[in-house]
């Protein structure tokens, strides 16, 4: 009698475990929406958004749970921010990518940019004149290399989640280290990486 007692209270803890576990595992629905409150904080330019709470920050399992094969739709805070990361800094080190994921925050809600991490990426689109180029190539937006994105997906939830210290000091722009565009005399420089250079203008306005 006790065994089977036993038995059963195994079997009960195991089945409110399983539950548990079930209950834990990451919705991509909610984790979309966590990130854009967090986005529409980041846009707030005013310098008072404080840090979001522990309960609507965006946690690594989190984020990993979202577009896992790097084909969905790219059309939400976090997938925009990421594969702008991994298709412009897929090849670097961290800072490279940090670089350009401060990029666009610095970007967002600043005069002259939108206020959504995906306008601020496509902007340009409707002239075939994209500021990411990678966005208007022709070229297919999927994943290929897993690692690095999962890589990218991270430095983004971190940087909307305020997690990041602006490595580039509020630049807006950058190009590879290894070109020199004309624009660059333009503005101030800021920052460097292993691969970028950062700008930001010179009057503080956006072109």
């Amino acid at each position: 009698m006790r065994s089977t007692v036993f038995s059963i209270c195994l079997t009960m803890a195991a089945l409110a475990g399983q539950v548990l576990a079930d209950d834990a595992t990451p919705q991509p629905e909610a984790v979309v929406s966590k990130a854009q409150v967090l986005e529409e904080k980041a846009a707030e330019k005013d310098g008072s958004t404080p840090a979001p709470p522990k309960t609507e920050i965006i946690t690594q399992s989190e984020a990993q749970a979202v577009d896992p094969a790097g084909a969905d739709a790219v059309d939400d805070a976090l997938v925009c921010l990421s594969r702008t990361i991994y298709w412009e800094a897929k090849g670097g080190t961290d800072a490279d990518m940090e670089g350009v994921a401060d990029v666009v925050l610095n970007r967002l809600g600043h005069d002259g940019y939108p206020d959504t991490v995906c306008a601020v990426v496509k902007q340009g689109s409707e002239k075939k004149a994209c500021q990411f180029s990678w966005w208007c190539d022709g070229k297919s937006d999927q994943v290929k290399e897993d690692d690095r994105y999962a890589a990218s997906k991270e430095i983004a939830r971190k940087a909307l989640n305020q997690q990041l210290t602006d490595r580039t000091k509020g630049a807006m722009y950058f190009h590879d280290r290894n070109v020199k565009p004309a624009w660059a005399s333009e503005y101030i420089r800021t920052a460097e990486t292993g691969k970028f250079m950062f700008y930001k203008p010179r009057d503080g306005k956006a072109k």
